[in-house]
């Protein structure tokens, strides 16, 4: 089980009489390694050097400098805590307590029952663990001992010992970066656990001062979590319990008192370092897992990654302009360090440009949802979308009074192979589209001069590549294998500039939807699948949503409830397929996280502006409902479906117009709500 406050993360396993707390830190880096953007990265040389199939030059671009030193940087394991109880005692059980998040362990001891209750500061890096049991012994695992070789490989020195007037822990040294110190001290039926980045002291007195008072704080911020938490009633018990478990996960993810999440948060385990680097992945990774942001309403959740990108900006305007020669663009890759420093030498991923629109929308939605004022959209998030559209229209080419875009890739399709790209890849068509939309939209609202060229590009650029009457990856290159990214598909989710029931799509969207079944699951990873749930959901496949949130359930989450990339059980996919069970399970948040929202959508979407209400929620759940779903434009909506009726309220936190589709008839309804207003629909 998970506690966490978006800094320090915990997972609390055990069995016999060991109780062990994994701790982690989403900001404790290692941060030795990396690519820095060079001028050899460039539009010219790239697209040339593609175009020439020259495969040496494209991969010494890209390469890795030799430094002698790690190659990536990484996220560093800290180790865990192991409290042992009497030979006696046998863990039986743990119960979590979303609600207040505290974690109640039962132990039996020679026949009577002990519990063992946890709770985690959300505004400090500090542990209370209360027992009941008698003697327990507190024993700390620095992950220089837990973790094998993965630190001593990186030439991370051995940690320094702590044993001071009853407090014991480690200080762990890193060779350019800070150091961690965590401590532990043992008073009547507590222990108290800390963390603490280049203060040992600090970690020491974080101990020996504690008290429960401490924790009034924490407790008041989790009732106010819940109470402006959404709220569902759905009738299958397994969506149920992965939307409300999800929500609890969402917290510690990503607590705004945190630092920004990567795709493990600060839920680092202590055997390795983590895949990945555990770093910030923006071709669908971080933006899944912040996600349920929007529909829950918790939109200050978003501030630390928001706020650490608006720290990139120097980098990000230098990668524009070593990339594409110009001053006012930005470019963000789509694998980074919490300094915005290239991690791998994927070439497709770093100049994918799609990362930074995506990251643009999220802004967007920030502010549409109500949670920035004018002032933030105007002097942050505008700048940062026109920044990135610049880059694009740079990257455009005028061909025969239409727009193309001659190199473009679609989110690790094919690799880094030489053939990974194309003209006008359907991933990348639909970034501009949006950018090109939002920028218009927010022209007006800032009274903000506006590009000409967003208008023509709009009219002259297609919005997917459609050959054969379906949507392809790129010029060329239909979908020709089951593939864990629907990037082709985004123009109707996550960009929203498709609609699929529109005239001029219906047909082709139909086609499509038929053409990426028949390719099948059978590479997707666990991310693949609240996406999918989400394009079942527009295309009116309610039954194939549930199935797949089971599936998924069943197949990419663990006994523990962690949300797997790679399958748990062979036969549907062959992402992580394996003869025998690996015990070092990749872990990451983004599914999880993705799937909430997944959920949220079976009750309540928009599709280019306008509110669907259950469309994917199956015919036999004859009863459903939803209490406080939050949706673009500052609204709070709230429904209920039985087989007698559709009710539906708005609630406007903003004055303005909200469009609805009616459930029955399916026509279109505008109704204009003043602030604080709410309002029947039906």
């Amino acid at each position: 089980m998970l506690l966490g406050n978006a800094r320090t993360g915990a997972m609390i396993w055990g069995a016999d009489n060991v109780l062990n707390i994994t701790l982690g830190r989403g900001d404790w880096w290692d941060h030795r390694g990396g690519i820095p953007w060079t001028t050899a990265m460039n539009w010219r040389d790239i697209r040339q050097a593609l175009e020439a199939h020259d495969e040496p030059a494209i991969r010494a671009m890209f390469a890795e400098p030799e430094t002698g030193g790690p190659p990536r940087p990484t996220l560093i394991p800290v180790g865990r805590v192991e409290l042992v109880f009497p030979d006696n005692a046998r863990l039986v059980r743990g119960t979590l307590d979303r609600y207040a998040g505290r974690i109640t362990i039962e132990l039996d001891c020679a026949g009577a029952t002990q519990t063992v209750e946890l709770e985690l500061s959300m505004d400090r890096s500090l542990l209370r663990v209360s027992t009941s049991a008698g003697d327990v012994q507190v024993r700390i695992l620095p992950a220089y001992e837990t973790a094998g070789d993965a630190l001593s490989q990186r030439g991370i020195a051995a940690p320094t010992r702590i044993d001071r007037d009853g407090v014991s822990g480690f200080t762990q040294t890193l060779p350019e970066d800070s150091a961690l110190t965590v401590t532990a001290t043992k008073r009547g039926n507590d222990v108290w656990i800390a963390t603490a980045l280049d203060d040992a002291d600090g970690a020491i007195r974080a101990v020996r001062e504690a008290n429960t008072t401490i924790f009034d704080t924490s407790r008041a911020w989790w009732r106010d979590y819940w109470d402006r938490s959404p709220k569902l009633i759905i009738p299958s018990p397994v969506v149920q319990f992965l939307f409300d478990y999800g929500l609890y996960k969402f917290a510690g993810l990503t607590c705004p008192l945190g630092s920004a999440a990567g795709l493990q948060g600060a839920w680092i385990e202590d055997y390795t370092t983590p895949p990945w680097s555990g770093d910030y992945h923006f071709n669908i990774n971080v933006q899944m897992c912040y996600s349920p942001a929007y529909l829950s309403g918790h939109l200050s959740h978003l501030r630390p990654l928001f706020d650490l990108i608006q720290s990139w900006m120097p980098a990000l305007r230098d990668h524009a302009h070593k990339f594409i020669g110009i001053d006012d663009g930005v470019m963000l890759p789509h694998a980074v360090d919490d300094r915005c420093k290239i991690i791998g030498s994927f070439w497709t991923g770093t100049v994918d440009h799609g990362c930074t629109a995506w990251v643009g929308k999220m802004m967007y939605d920030y502010w549409s949802f109500g949670g920035a004022d004018d002032a933030w959209a105007r002097d942050v998030m505008f700048p940062f979308l026109k920044g990135a559209m610049r880059v694009f229209e740079e990257m455009l080419s005028l061909e025969n009074d239409t727009y193309v875009l001659p190199v473009s890739v679609s989110p690790e399709y094919r690799g880094a192979a030489m053939n990974a790209w194309g003209r006008n890849a359907s991933f990348q068509l639909a970034c501009i589209h949006m950018l090109c939309e939002k920028l218009i939209e927010l022209s007006a609202r800032f009274d903000e001069p506006q590009r000409p060229a967003w208008r023509e590009i709009l009219a002259k650029l297609p919005r997917a590549c459609v050959e054969d009457g379906r949507i392809s990856l790129w010029e060329g290159t239909p979908l020709e294998e089951s593939h864990r990214h629907h990037a082709h598909l985004a123009g109707i989710t996550p960009f929203d500039v498709i609609d699929p029931q529109a005239d001029q799509w219906k047909t082709i969207v139909h086609n499509s939807i038929n053409h990426w079944i028949a390719e099948g699951m059978g590479m997707w990873s666990g991310w693949c699948m609240p996406w999918a749930v989400q394009l079942h959901t527009r295309t009116g496949n309610a039954g194939m949503s549930e199935l797949l949130i089971e599936i998924w359930e069943r197949i990419f989450t663990n006994e523990g409830h962690g949300t797997l990339h790679d399958c748990e059980i062979n036969g549907l996919t062959l992402m992580g397929a394996r003869a025998t069970r690996n015990p070092n399970e990749i872990m990451q948040m983004d599914a999880g996280m993705g799937m909430v929202t997944a959920i949220g959508d079976l009750l309540c979407y928009a599709q280019t502006g306008v509110h669907h209400f259950f469309k994917g929620c199956p015919d036999r759940w004859e009863t459903v409902g939803f209490e406080g779903i939050h949706v673009a434009g500052g609204f709070v909506v709230s429904g209920t479906r039985d087989k007698d009726a559709v009710k539906i309220s708005v609630r406007a936190t903003q004055a303005g117009t909200f469009s609805y589709a009616d459930p029955k008839s399916g026509e279109v309804r505008r109704v204009d709500l003043r602030d604080n207003e709410t309002r029947q629909l039906m």
